[in-house]
């Protein structure tokens, strides 16, 4: 969708009239299309003031057509201008243009990030060269007009209040791939950026280019096809086992039935929801991820979605193998709330992992929309949830089988569930169910059978949090696959000063929560001495886990106890249960949390808890008699 249309010549009058923002607005309660009047009012009226001094030459023919706010089909970005034509040699051009109003920003030391102040604060943001870029490749891998017509995109970024004193924070070394990609232009680049539009566009093209763009069909580029391919063979993390491999290819064929039910007049259906439920290291990620290439390979439009954006990330970076050309894969996954407003069948398949997370409204403050679960059932012709409902971590937290249900009931869509497609084969944790059951049995989640453990883990409880810590480091200097994880009972004061301490325990042990300006902690070369949370954690694995316990789990008249006024100021997991006293759903989402980040290490678990008698209580579980440390490795079955 295209907000605003016109020629350069009307453009350049609705400028020069100062009319410019006042139309856009109209154009945009005429959409019905929410935005932030405001900021976005002034930056219409100040910046499109600098653009038009750019295009407002006489090398570029009036008829020239020129767009402001372009929304990528399927998602909620919008690109900010776009001005079509031919070159020279009459090839079909678009220069994509990405507006900043910054003064000056600051340096990161991630590729492709910056510091920038926006939306009241100073923040990480990507560089404005690559978010123009990852647009215009987003908008090449899927749109079929744009690959069929042989149009070409140029990204850049244009920021006219730039001080030129800054130059070397945003146009650096650092970020010499993203420039070279997508060049950036400052206060005193207007000429510049003249001449870069110029070596695109100079007269009009016989077709309505962005017409082709805006009503363009989605379909996966071959490029993105191969690439994906490509990083997913031979890549081990992603080989499908047994019931794995039954629900992957249930669903491939499901895929593929639909459309051919689709195209058929007098088909009565050809929309399916499907349930997958499995446990912590079943291998739900690993289908989804594999769900995910095979359809896109097979020039099906398809998503990963998430709410936690820690396995969105992580699963990208792992596919990407590190290609920076391979950038725009990350338009494939997607957070839960990115299909408030998407068409009807929009896709042909949505893959949700972690399911349970999903929300009732999507949003900052959960105020946009419908159900997430309707909104992605809505959106899509195959919609894949895998579930597991124990893994249930906050109040917001609403996904559930019957939910999942009722929502495909009020959309017309079959649903396919059942003992077939559940994953049940542990592939984590030495591929021992018992743990689990363990593990249940322990937090008081449920009687099971399973009140020891006999099993080939290593499983260490520990009596000061620093030796955890040590003996973890050595763990994690084999593969850089281990991690600390604590429960969320300690207030985040290093987000705002990294010079303070947010974990505090005795014997001198200090840490902080993972840092906020990267989305890669568990794999980050150098986070190993960060602390990571539930959600940063869920969903993912490592090889080892250092689990810290905080006060809001105890051991306490012979049993094991919640505490919900333990967890930290800044935690939000919780909240609304003072209002609404619904205790028993606390006591449900703290137990639920530990039984989630107690099951992510494959090969061993090591423990500390703040309270002293539920460590020990764990110890005695364990069958061990040592005070200061038990551990349980290579055991046999006992007697």
């Amino acid at each position: 969708m295209i907000v605003y249309r016109n020629s350069k010549s009307g453009f350049v009058n609705d400028v020069r009239s100062n009319l410019i923002a006042s139309i856009i607005e109209k154009e945009f309660a005429a959409h019905n299309i929410s935005h932030n009047n405001d900021a976005e009012y002034r930056s219409w009226a100040n910046s499109l003031q600098y653009l038009r001094n750019a295009i407002d030459v006489p090398q570029i023919d009036d008829e020239c057509q020129v767009a402001i706010e372009y929304q990528i089909p399927l998602t909620s970005k919008r690109v900010d201008f776009l001005i079509s034509g031919v070159d020279e040699n009459d090839h079909n051009n678009v220069v994509i243009i990405e507006l900043k109003q910054w003064e000056t920003s600051g340096k990161t030391s991630r590729p492709d990030i910056v510091t920038a102040y926006t939306g009241g604060a100073n923040r990480a943001v990507v560089h404005p060269s690559y978010q123009a870029y990852s647009y215009a490749k987003t908008i090449e891998c899927f749109n079929e007009n744009v690959q069929n017509c042989d149009i070409s995109l140029h990204p850049c970024a244009f920021l006219h209040n730039y001080k030129e004193s800054s130059r070397s924070n945003i146009d650096c070394e650092l970020y010499r791939e993203a420039v070279a990609l997508a060049p950036v232009f400052l206060e005193r680049d207007t000429a510049k950026l003249t001449e870069f539009i110029l070596k695109f566009v100079r007269s009009r093209s016989k077709l309505d280019l962005l017409y082709k763009i805006e009503d363009g069909r989605l379909r996966p580029a071959k490029s993105l096809q191969d690439a994906l391919g490509s990083m997913l063979k031979g890549n081990k993390e992603f080989y499908l086992i047994d019931e794995q491999k039954v629900a992957f290819e249930t669903i491939r064929r499901l895929v593929r039935n639909s459309l051919e039910q689709a195209s058929k007049p007098d088909s009565a259906q050809s929309k399916y929801t499907v349930i997958i439920e499995g446990g912590p290291g079943t291998g739900k990620s690993v289908v989804a991820i594999q769900l995910l290439c095979d359809l896109i390979r097979n020039n099906y439009t398809a998503n990963y979605v998430t709410k936690n954006a820690a396995p969105r990330n992580v699963y990208f970076e792992k596919l990407r193998g590190n290609a920076y050309s391979d950038n725009y894969i990350r338009s494939l996954f997607r957070g839960s709330g990115s299909y408030v407003s998407a068409g009807k069948d929009a896709f042909d398949c949505l893959i949700v992992d972690e399911a349970h997370r999903l929300q009732m409204k999507s949003g900052i403050f959960q105020n946009l929309g419908e159900c997430q679960a309707r909104e992605i059932i809505h959106s899509s012709r195959v919609s894949v949830f895998f579930i597991d409902e124990d893994q249930i971590v906050t109040t917001s937290d609403v996904g559930s089988v019957e939910l999942i249900r009722k929502c495909a009931k009020e959309e017309g869509s079959t649903v396919l569930c059942g003992d077939e497609l559940n994953l049940v084969s542990q592939f984590r944790c030495n591929g021992s169910d018992g743990y689990l059951a363990f593990l249940d049995n322990l937090l008081g989640i449920r009687k099971t059978a399973n009140t020891q453990v006999d099993i080939d883990y290593d499983i260490q409880v520990f009596d000061s949090p620093g030796k955890m810590r040590d003996a973890l480091r050595e763990k994690n200097r084999v593969a850089n696959k281990s991690r600390m994880i604590a429960g969320y009972c300690y207030d985040w004061v290093s987000k705002k000063d990294r010079n303070l301490y947010d974990i505090i325990l005795p014997g001198g042990f200090k840490a902080q929560w993972n840092f906020s300006d990267t989305a890669t902690w568990a794999i980050d070369d150098d986070s190993f001495d960060q602390v990571g949370c539930i959600h940063t954690s869920q969903g993912l694995e490592f090889d080892y886990v250092g689990i810290i316990i905080g006060k809001d789990l105890i051991f306490k008249d012979g049993e094991v106890q919640t505490d919900y006024l333990a967890r930290a100021k800044t935690d939000t997991s919780l909240k609304g249960i003072k209002s609404s006293r619904n205790y028993a759903l606390a006591d449900r989402i703290i137990r639920n949390t530990y039984r989630t980040i107690l099951s992510r290490g494959q090969k061993g678990c090591f423990i500390y808890c703040e309270d002293e008698a539920l460590g020990e209580y764990i110890k005695r579980q364990l069958g061990s008699e040592d005070s200061t440390l038990c551990q349980l490795q290579k055991v046999g079955p006992r007697r």
